[in-house]
């Protein structure tokens, strides 16, 4: 069986790991094209951004490590047993920006993305390189090795004027805390899927939305052209699991990336936004909480636990989310 997912950072990283444990794929394995299940990762790049030289690529790194036991798994992001040397010495510098902080092991990882970057590696290749290391049982790939990064326009608290800033910046610094009119995907319109990308949504047995935000992690994916449409036309059934329960993100803010867009934070309401593939959507199947019911026209809508708890949990909620699409393991 190929499943295909569409991910942002934690919650697609976690979700990732109860999918591998599903289809039994060992952790620390190398990707055998042989092997009776596979599983693809397009991963959001939205969030990827320069910072003091490097280039980071927030969700890309996060299954990676969580994937290859390399979290911390307390912070849900960045390297385990951290320190944190280089930060405290950028900032006794005073070198900006000083909001966003990067860990002395994570920092190696960006070093080596940056290096191979700038020798004219697309990032696609960097990432599989990078993931020699991890071996994460799970093909990653990065939904564009083009520029397509998430910026958000702000009403700026210093001088009231509107402007835009990074999404890492509104996120980290701000904390989504600060008057948001809109989203912009920049670079989007001219790039393009990575190598893979569009085969494989098109070649998958199943697709599916994880529990990311809807926004400005699986909305990053769909900006990068032709990914909705292999969405639309692939033979697969693609299947999302709601990122809200009970009126509330299972993680993170995306109640405020939801807000700016004027989607209520809602499985409903949610479902609604990506729509059905029957009409102008892209979902054949949605997973809500088992507390909560949604009415999504034109979805198989069915409600079973979302919250990932642990390995065994996620991997249950992986299950559902293929027997929806009609595969029985």
């Amino acid at each position: 069986m190929n499943v295909t997912v569409l991910v942002g950072g934690v919650g697609g990283a976690r979700f990732l790991t109860g999918l591998r444990k599903l289809l039994d794929i060992a952790p620390g394995s190398d990707i055998d094209p042989d092997a009776p299940h596979r599983i693809t990762a397009v991963v959001n790049v939205g969030d990827d951004v320069w910072m003091h030289g490097l280039r980071i690529c927030p969700d890309l790194d996060t299954c990676m490590y969580t994937l290859g036991d390399g979290i911390d798994t307390e912070r849900g992001w960045g390297r385990k047993a951290e320190t944190w040397n280089a930060k405290e010495e950028l900032a006794a510098y005073g070198a900006d920006p000083d909001w966003f902080g990067l860990g002395d092991r994570d920092i190696a990882t960006h070093l080596i993305r940056t290096r191979m970057l700038r020798a004219g590696y697309p990032l696609s290749a960097v990432t599989e390189a990078l993931c020699t290391r991890w071996k994460p049982g799970v093909t990653l790939l990065p939904a564009s090795d083009d520029r397509s990064e998430t910026h958000v326009v702000i009403t700026d608290p210093a001088d009231g004027n509107q402007r835009a800033i990074h999404f890492e910046e509104w996120w980290v610094r701000h904390r989504a805390q600060v008057p948001t009119h809109s989203f912009a995907h920049i670079g989007a319109d001219e790039a393009k899927p990575a190598p893979g990308v569009l085969d494989a949504i098109q070649s998958a047995d199943v697709v599916v939305l994880a529990p990311s935000n809807p926004v400005v992690s699986v909305g990053a994916i769909l900006a990068v052209p032709g990914i909705r449409g292999a969405l639309r036309t692939t033979k697969a059934k693609v299947i999302g699991l709601s990122p809200v329960v009970g009126g509330k993100p299972l993680r993170g803010m995306a109640d405020a990336c939801l807000d700016v867009i004027g989607v209520d934070t809602t499985a409903e309401a949610v479902g609604r936004h990506y729509g059905a593939r029957s009409g102008t959507g892209i979902l054949d199947g949605w997973l809500v909480h088992s507390t909560d019911d949604a009415d999504v026209p034109g979805v198989d809508v069915r409600s079973v636990p979302l919250l990932m708890s642990d390995p065994d949990t996620t991997a249950d909620m992986a299950r559902a989310a293929l027997e929806l699409a009609g595969v029985q393991l």
